[in-house]
């Protein structure tokens, strides 16, 4: 493990951005494996606690990938492929990714709630927005589809660091 916060925050940030763009660049079977290295090395390098924060990138990685399965099946997203029946495997990989930052190198925004709720609603819908841009999803009602995911990461992103602080206490250290 790498000793320094610092450091393990910059790794962390990393590979969070690279898995963000290896989801919504390459092929489902791509991203699916560097997700997967990047997973064993944020357990190997970065986590401290690393039973606690796998069960809270699980729970938080299968309650995000349901709401985006919501998302999909209520038209604010669209699958690019068509056929998603369910949440496409390269979005529940970009969730567990994502999982992997909120006790490392996002930290920092669950400490000033004011400032989370002023960038989560901008910032959550800017990464969908920008997969559509990429092509990675659709966007069908662009204005309604950003308000809508808005008003579901204002709810949501809070609601996470609340369950990693209220089941995993040494997690929000």
């Amino acid at each position: 493990m790498i000793s320094s916060k610092t450091y393990r925050n910059i790794l962390n940030f990393v590979m969070f951005e690279l898995g963000w763009l290896a989801c919504v660049l390459l092929s489902q079977t791509w991203a699916l494996i560097i997700v997967a290295v990047f997973l064993l090395v944020h357990f190997v390098l970065v986590s401290q606690y690393k039973m606690d924060e796998l069960k809270f990138i699980v729970i938080g990685t299968l309650a995000g990938s349901l709401l985006d399965g919501l998302w999909l099946r209520t038209g604010i997203l669209a699958d690019t492929s068509g056929a998603a029946i369910t949440t496409p495997l390269w979005l529940v990989a970009l969730w567990a990714i994502f999982m992997t930052s909120l006790n490392h190198s996002l930290k920092w925004l669950g400490s000033n709630r004011l400032l989370m709720l002023l960038i989560v609603p901008i910032a959550g819908p800017f990464a969908y927005w920008s997969a559509s841009a990429l092509g990675a999803v659709t966007l069908p009602n662009l204005l309604p589809s950003l308000l809508a995911l808005a008003v579901g990461w204002l709810v949501f992103f809070p609601a996470l660091l609340s369950l990693r602080d209220f089941l995993y206490p040494r997690l929000a250290r």
